[in-house]
C-alpha cells in the first residue's frame, strides 16, 4: 500500500505506522509532531489545513486515520474541530484524491451510554448517548467515515479498546504513577469485568481493516484481546510489572460518579495541567462491564489477537526492568 497515516505521534499511530513500514508499505505521516517513525515520510501540521493534506496525500491509496483529540477534559469544540471537522475534511480530501482505502480508528466508547456491555460486537455508534465529550465527538466522526463508504472509498471503523503495552505513556504511565503515589482507588473494589487490547494486537487488527477492506468495508468492528478480566487485575498486572504495588483501598461507585462530576465542574473553571484524577466518564468505565464478542471481527478481518494478556504484562515487566 501507499498509505497516510495521521496521528503517528501518538502511542497506537507510531506503532500502525512502524509496522507499515516494516513490512514494506509506502508510508506518509500527518500530525502536528514528527513522528519519529524511521522509513516514513512526515508532514507536520493540522488535518483541518486543506493544502497539508492535499500534498500528503498525493499517490496514496490507503488512510488509516488515528489522529483525534483524546483527554477526559477540555473545551468541546475542540473535541468537535479535530474528531468531527478534521474527519469530515480527511474524508472529503480522500475522496478527491482517489484514495480507495480508509481506516477510520474509533473507539467502543462511542457506543457506551454508562451501562453494562456483556459480550456484544459493535452496537451502533450514538453521539447522543456516548459519555463526554471525547466519546460523543468520536461518534459522530465515525458515523460521517461510514456514511462515506461507497465503492470507490472503501471505509472501515476499527474499535480498539484500552490499548496498553511497553511504552505506553497514556494508561500505564497514568496508573503506575498514580499507585505509586497513592492516588489510585479501585472502584466498587475493581470487580468490573472488562476487556482491554495488547498494543501488537491493535496494531495487527488495524492493519487488517486497511487490508480487507474490499469484504469489510462499510462496518465497524470492536477489537480486544477477547480475555475479560477485573479491572483490579488488569491495574494490577501493570502496577506490578512496574514494580509497584496495586491499590488496596476501594470507593462505592456512586461515589465516584459524583465526585467526577464535581471534578468535571472545577476542570471547566480551572483545569489542571494534567488530566483530571476522575471524571463520571472514567468512573462508570471503571464500575461497569464492558466486554465484546469478538466473533465478527475475527471473520471479517481474518484477524485474531496473538499475544496474550499474560505474555503482555510479562513484555511490559521486561520494559521496565
Amino acid at each position: 500500500m501507499s498509505v497516510l497515516v495521521t496521528g503517528a505521534s501518538g502511542y497506537l499511530g507510531g506503532a500502525v505506522a512502524t509496522a507499515l513500514v516494516a513490512r514494506g508499505d509506502d508510508v506518509r505521516t500527518l500530525q502536528r509532531r514528527p513522528s519519529r517513525v524511521p522509513g516514513a515520510q512526515d508532514h507536520l501540521g493540522s488535518i483541518e489545513d486543506p493544502a497539508l493534506v492535499s500534498r500528503a496525500l498525493e499517490g496514496a491509496d490507503t488512510v488509516v486515520h488515528l489522529a483525534a483529540k483524546v483527554s477526559l477534559a477540555g473545551p468541546t469544540r475542540d473535541f468537535a474541530r479535530v474528531n468531527v471537522d478534521g474527519t469530515r475534511a480527511l474524508l472529503a480530501a480522500a475522496k478527491s484524491s482517489g484514495v480507495t482505502r480508509f481506516v477510520q480508528v474509533s473507539s467502543p466508547s462511542v457506543a457506551h451510554a454508562g451501562a453494562a456491555l456483556t459480550g456484544v460486537g459493535a452496537e451502533p455508534a450514538s453521539p447522543d448517548h456516548a459519555r463526554g465529550d471525547y466519546a460523543r465527538t468520536k461518534a459522530r466522526g465515525e458515523l460521517l467515515a461510514l456514511a462515506a463508504d461507497d465503492d470507490r472509498l472503501r471505509v472501515v471503523a476499527i474499535r480498539p479498546h484500552l490499548v496498553w503495552g511497553p511504552g505506553d505513556p497514556q494508561l500505564v504511565t497514568r496508573i503506575v504513577a498514580r499507585a505509586r503515589a497513592g492516588r489510585l482507588p479501585l472502584i466498587d473494589g475493581g470487580t468490573a469485568l472488562i476487556d482491554s487490547t495488547y498494543i501488537d494486537n491493535a496494531v495487527t487488527a488495524i492493519i487488517a481493516g486497511a487490508d480487507r477492506a474490499d469484504v469489510a468495508h462499510g462496518r465497524a468492528f470492536v477489537v480486544t484481546n477477547g480475555e475479560p478480566r477485573p479491572v483490579g487485575e488488569l491495574i494490577a498486572g501493570m502496577c506490578r510489572a512496574a514494580g509497584v504495588a496495586p491499590p488496596s483501598w476501594s470507593v462505592p461507585g456512586w461515589l465516584a460518579r459524583g465526585a467526577g462530576t464535581v471534578v468535571e465542574r472545577v476542570w471547566a473553571v480551572r483545569p489542571g495541567a494534567d488530566e483530571p484524577p476522575m471524571t463520571r466518564f472514567l468512573a462508570e468505565q471503571l464500575s461497569t462491564a464492558h466486554w465484546f464478542d469478538l466473533r465478527e471481527t475475527r471473520a471479517a478481518l481474518d484477524w485474531s489477537p496473538a499475544v496474550s494478556l499474560d505474555e503482555g504484562f510479562a513484555r511490559l515487566a521486561a520494559s521496565f526492568a
